[in-house]
């Protein structure tokens, strides 16, 4: 793969880092990831980004990797997607947002926008309904070490257990990238604080969803992929969004859980980037 390049964008108030590969002028594809996820999630998916000639931006949303906290403490989507259109502005272009759970509701919602900066959506397994036994279960994981852990080793058996369906890497020196050391224990890279996003949004289930409503105001070209043992996603969902979005396209990946790209990840990029080269070769054909 081509050298790839650390860039530090402004936010909506605080500073983001991201990993550019590709040249400045190609089509470009922006890839946010999921809740307690980093830009590194998208190794794979960069690569192969490169080697269509695409140029490709995998994002630190705040609070999360090596992107700033929030100042205030507090994690609402809409800071999350302010943040992005600031990253997109300073970026400059029209991007196709490819958004893993949390990444995948901030493009939602800049895509369902009035002249929203971007020409098409991929959604990863998210939805305007979510699951909440699944979304409980990610909540707690991430809650689950407050104290840290003593060792990568000790870090890499709670992963294993959150995740027996797959392997338990040999070498784990790679999750040091999802940890930071402070006073002799390794964190997770995201802000505590953050936490608080899910508990307030499960408070407030009964009113109006913001989701849905932005779902049935989408206009540009959209792409569902759900993992078909996902526990976030259900197949009603599916339907429901399908209902929302008819213009929408969709691929299930019957092996996959809700982290598609990690469980299945060449299947996952052949859905991916069937889409975008459809959307590319349509848009240079006008």
């Amino acid at each position: 793969m081509e050298d790839v390049a650390r860039l530090t964008i402004p936010g909506s108030g605080l500073q983001l880092v991201a990993d550019v590969v590709g040249p400045a002028n190609a089509p470009t594809l922006l890839f946010l990831h999921g809740s307690g996820q980093t830009r590194q999630s998208w190794g794979t998916a960069l690569k192969q980004a490169a080697q269509r000639g695409y140029r490709a931006i995998s994002l630190d949303l705040r609070g999360h990797g090596d992107s700033d906290w929030s100042p205030d403490g507090k994690y609402t989507l809409d800071s999350f997607a302010a943040d992005v259109r600031q990253a997109i502005d300073y970026m400059g272009g029209e991007p196709i947002i490819v958004g893993a759970s949390l990444g995948g509701i901030v493009g939602l919602l800049i895509a369902a926008a009035q002249s929203p900066p971007m020409r098409a959506l991929v959604l990863v397994d998210i939805t305007p309904r979510v699951e909440m036994s699944g979304a409980k279960e990610v909540s707690a994981f991430m809650d689950s070490a407050p104290n840290g852990f003593g060792s990568v080793e000790e870090a890499a058996d709670a992963v294993s257990a959150y995740l027996p369906h797959r392997q338990r890497p040999k070498d784990t020196s790679g999750l040091k990238r999802n940890l930071r050391l402070r006073d002799g224990r390794y964190y997770w890279h995201w802000d505590p604080a953050m936490l608080h996003m899910g508990r307030d949004a499960e408070s407030k289930i009964g009113g109006p969803n913001p989701l849905e409503t932005a779902a049935r105001a989408l206009q540009l070209p959209t792409l569902l992929i759900r993992g078909g043992r996902s526990r976030i996603v259900s197949e009603a969902g599916v339907r429901e969004f399908r209902e929302m979005v008819p213009h929408a396209e969709f691929v299930d990946i019957s092996d996959a859980h809700h982290m598609v790209a990690g469980d299945a990840n060449d299947a996952f990029n052949d859905a991916v980037f069937t889409f975008v080269d459809k959307q590319t070769s349509t848009r240079q054909a006008v």
